[in-house]
Parts: C-alpha cells; structure tokens; sequence
C-alpha cells in the first residue's frame, strides 16, 4: 500500500496516497501537454511525481513541466521531500515549484492575483475541527463563506480544501481528490454537496469495495470534478473492488458510463449508486401527499449517557452481589438484546437471566455522606478507580448521578444491520445510547407505527438517508431517523404479533410480501413493479454497505 505515512502526515491525518490512485488522478485531470497543475497538499511530492509523469506523456518535455507544476506544502521538510522526488526525474526544480505555507492563505492570495490552473489534483489532509490552527481556519472559513457556504467549529479541513481547490480552476479545469466518503452522506457536507452540483459541469463518483487504507476504518470516494465552461450534464457513480481496478479507467472519459441527472440539492449522494428509474421514483414518492414523515408522530432521542457503562450498567449478579437492587432501573444497553418489534417484560427477565448487562446503577440524588453504605461502598470503589474524572462524569454536579433517565414508549436502533425499527416497549426499562428512545407524538398509536415501519418504501429511504462507515453498519441518528417516510395508510389492519413472528424467524422476505402488499400496493396505490423496484433498491443498497471490507 505504498510508504508508510510520517508521524507528521499522521498528526494532520494525511496519509500517502498509492501509487495507482496517484497515477490514475494525474493522468485523468491532466487533459493537455501544457496543463498547469496544482497539489495543495502535496507532502513528499508522490502526487506531485504523478502529476510530471503524466505531463511527459502528455507530451511536455522536462524543461516545460519544471513550469507547469506547483505545490503547496506547510511542512518545510516535506517540502524539500517534494523538491528532491522531482528533481530526481530529470526536471529543473525552479524557485516556484513548492510553495511552502499555509494552502489557504496560498488560495486567497491566487485569487487576489486571479491565478488559476488547469488541473487540481490532491489528498487534502483530514484535520479533526478540535487540531484546526485558528489562523488557518479563519481564512478557510472566510473562503468557505465566498462560496455561499455557513461553516461551524465542527467543520473538518477537508472541506474547505475542497471548496478553495474548486476556486482555483480555470473555467475548463479539473479537479481529482481523494475525499472522505462522509461527502456522500454526513450532514455537515450537506452545504459542500449543494456547491459541487452547481460549481461543476460533470461530476464521476469512484468508490472501493475494499478499503484503500489498511489498517483504518476510513472509507474514501474518488471524487472527479469537470468544470467545461458549460451547463450541468450530470453525475456518474463507478465501484471497483480494489485500487487496482483503476488501471482499466486511466485513458477513458468514462463514455460508457450513464450520467444521472444531479439534483442540486443538499440531498445525500448515496441515492446516485442508483439508476436514473430508482432515483426517479424515490423523488417522485417524496413528494407523495399521502406518505407521512416519522418525525409527525415519534420524537427520537438518544438514550441514556451514562459516561461509563462499566460502572452504572450491571448484571443481575453484580446487583445481588452489592445489594444494589433498590437503586436499579432496568435498562436495554446493546441492542442484540431487543429482537423483534416488541420488548416485553419477560424479554427483559430473560436478559438478566443470561446475567448481561441490564440494570442502570440510579441512586437518590443525594450528598454522598447522606446515602446509605451499600451505594457510599460503590461509588468510593469507583473513585478509587478515578472513574469519576471521565469527562462526561466529572462536568456533572454529581458524578454518579446520571442525567436524563426516562422510559421511552419504544426503541430504535441507532445502528442497523439490515433494516430500521421500532420495538414497543412494554416495560419501565430505558436504554443506553446505542440505542434511541422513541415518544409517539399527536396520538400515533403504537402498534400502527411500529408496523408501518417494516416496508420496502422505508427500507429505501433509511439507506439514502442514514450514513454508513467502513464496519458496513447503517447509522441513523436521531433528525435522520424523523426523515423516514412512513406509508401509514391501512397499517392498522396489521397485525403486529403476525409480523413480530416473521421477524423472529428471520423471514425477512415474507414479512414484506406481507406489509408491501397491505401499506403500499393497497394502502399507497404502488404498482407491483414499482414496490418490486422499491425492494431492488433496498436491497442493493443494503447489500453495497455491508459488503464494503
């Protein structure tokens, strides 16, 4: 996988770029002998080599390409890196090959002299907004707002490295970036995906099967941009297996290859590993009067934040052992122990039978001297562990109080393996923050909602509006899992205990013969061919993410 990555790189989470995402970057936005080519982060030069090669086969000669190639790098060592990795293919280093320096305050400084290029090609470095140097990030930020965009203190580097790279492109320019896949769907990138659809003509999408980076769960998308001096004319999405696959597209224009139409939106991208029919109909069923948006009848709320479960989540074992047992709630802390859509109390029972963790330690809030000497026993064993110096413990007015704590009327699971839910709960027990409490809202009956739920309409809409990771689990935080669209018309004749079966059986495809049938052919008025395309769509989606290594 190329050079191991300098303890510098790792401090700005910058890691080197192989050589095949190298080559193929270079060789696909360096369209002309006489480009001029930008890397503006180019560390000890790997892009910047590629980015020469390219030029040579382009059919520029060395003495030319010394002019052609520039790259911005803050670290003066690796700078020199850059210079020396040049210089060793024949090519003049002249005085303004590597620019050493802030990129941002480089960008402004371009633009004030309107010096742009032809060609922008990078691996802008993945800097945490909590290891953001202030003076960097206020001209970032300042960038960032040229650009109609509104940043926050949460907004990573990568963002405005995309949006000043975008900048400084000619009107016929390219751009080729290895960007975080969070661009596809996390909503801080909501505003950066709106400025990308509207700033380039033509957008191609490459994603990996495998993950490029050994050792880190960071799932990364190539992300080509075609400016042309001309109108929209889409977005296309590719998916290989590995990054030797690229070889195969190094001297295409992807013509093959369908553009879909891009909705200029700051709607998530993963809908464009679509075709052009299943995005259509998921647009056209947005819009539906007779769908209704989860958020109209469930609140959804995080569950508890015990800031060390360890200590505040307990076995029954434990419990008995410490005679802790009137100072326990029951409580749901994974959520393999919730199976099907209702959560009774002999499911909870059962848990503390198999001694897993399902008691919240939650004693009177009281001084410690005035508690009883079962609970002052165990909160000193803690402190003596100093678990009480954890940060979510120790900004508490006390810290073995945990804040709050109620019982929700359902759960949702925060982190779904196949398809999202809603499980009744039938018991006092509240959860842990692996998984959402759920409040039914404007008289929404229970029992309705949790069976509305199970469709392929909604299966679909949680894959494009959740966000997965490298692990190829489907996360759905609280505003997103609102956003679900729910087909409520007839779920009534559902009967929950019949599905509940279905789902304890793991007869997934039954239960949605089942609900597909009633909620959305009969319910909804979907033809069998577009609910068929609805559970396509699901399953395609479902199955891209949880084959993602």
């Amino acid at each position: 996988m190329g050079k191991p990555v300098t303890t510098y790189q790792k401090l700005r989470g910058s890691y080197y770029t192989p050589k095949p995402i190298a080559d193929f970057l270079a060789r696909w936005a360096i369209a002309k002998p006489d480009a001029k080519v930008l890397e503006p982060s180019c560390g000890d030069g790997n892009l910047l080599e590629a980015a020469a090669l390219a030029l040579i086969e382009r059919g520029a000669n060395k003495r030319a390409v010394a002019n052609l190639i520039h790259g911005v790098e803050i670290d003066r060592s690796e700078g020199r890196k850059a210079t020396e990795r040049i210089l060793s293919l024949g090519i003049p280093a002249l005085s303004g090959l590597i620019h050493t320096g802030d990129f941002f305050a480089y960008c402004k400084m371009h633009l004030s002299d309107k010096r742009l290029f032809d060609a922008v090609i990078g691996n802008p470095p993945f800097i945490r907004y909590q290891n953001f140097i202030e003076e960097q990030r206020a001209v970032a930020f300042e960038l960032m707002r040229r650009a109609g965009l509104h940043p926050t203190r949460l907004t990573n580097s990568w963002v405005p490295f995309l949006v000043a790279s975008t900048f400084l492109l000619n009107k016929q320019g390219r751009m080729a970036m290895v960007i975080p896949a969070e661009l596809l769907q996390v909503n801080y990138a909501a505003e950066l995906r709106y400025f990308i659809s509207n700033y380039y003509s033509q957008v191609t999408l490459i994603t990996f099967k495998r993950l490029v980076f050994e050792g880190i769960q960071q799932e990364v998308v190539l992300l080509l941009g075609e400016r042309n001096a001309g109108g929209h004319t889409g977005i296309r999405t590719i998916e290989l297996e590995g990054i030797d696959d690229l070889a195969s597209y190094e001297h295409t224009e992807f013509s093959n290859r369908d553009l879909k139409p891009m909705d200029h939106s700051t709607e998530k991208w993963t809908q464009y590993f679509l075709d052009k029919k299943e995005i259509e109909l998921l647009r056209e069923l947005r819009s539906n009067p007779h769908l209704t948006i989860a958020g109209d009848v469930i609140d959804v709320d995080v569950g508890v934040v015990t800031g060390l479960n360890e200590f505040f989540v307990l076995t029954k074992q434990q419990v008995e052992e410490l005679s802790l047992k009137p100072y326990t709630k029951p409580i749901v802390s994974r959520s393999g122990h919730l199976q099907g859509v209702v959560f009774a109390k002999t499911d909870w029972k059962a848990n503390t039978k198999k001694q897993v963790p399902a008691f919240l330690f939650s004693p009177p809030d009281e001084p410690l001297e005035e508690l009883p000497e079962a609970l002052r026993a165990y909160i000193n064993s803690g402190q003596d562990k100093e678990w009480n110096k954890g940060y979510k413990c120790r900004i508490r007015k006390r810290w073995y109080i945990v804040p709050s704590v109620w019982t929700p009327d359902a759960f949702m699971l925060r982190q779904v393996h196949g398809y999202p839910k809603i499980i009744l709960n039938e018991t006092e027990a509240t959860s842990t923050d692996t998984i959402h409490r759920v409040k039914f809202r404007n008289g929404a009956k229970g029992k309705t909602i949790a069976a509305a739920f199970l469709n392929s309409l909604t299966f679909a809409f949680a894959e494009v509006i959740g966000r997965s990771y490298g692990g190829g689990v489907l996360e759905l935080e609280p505003r997103e899992a609102e956003e679900l669209l729910l087909p409520l018309k007839q779920a009534y004749m559902l009967n929950l205990c019949h599905l509940n079966e279905f789902l304890l059986a793991g007869d997934v495809e039954g239960l949605l013969d089942t609900t597909d049938n009633v909620l959305l052919i009969n319910g909804l008025g979907l033809s069998v061919k577009d609910v068929k395309m609805l559970r396509g769509i699901w399953e395609k989606l479902r199955d891209r993410r949880i084959n993602r290594k």
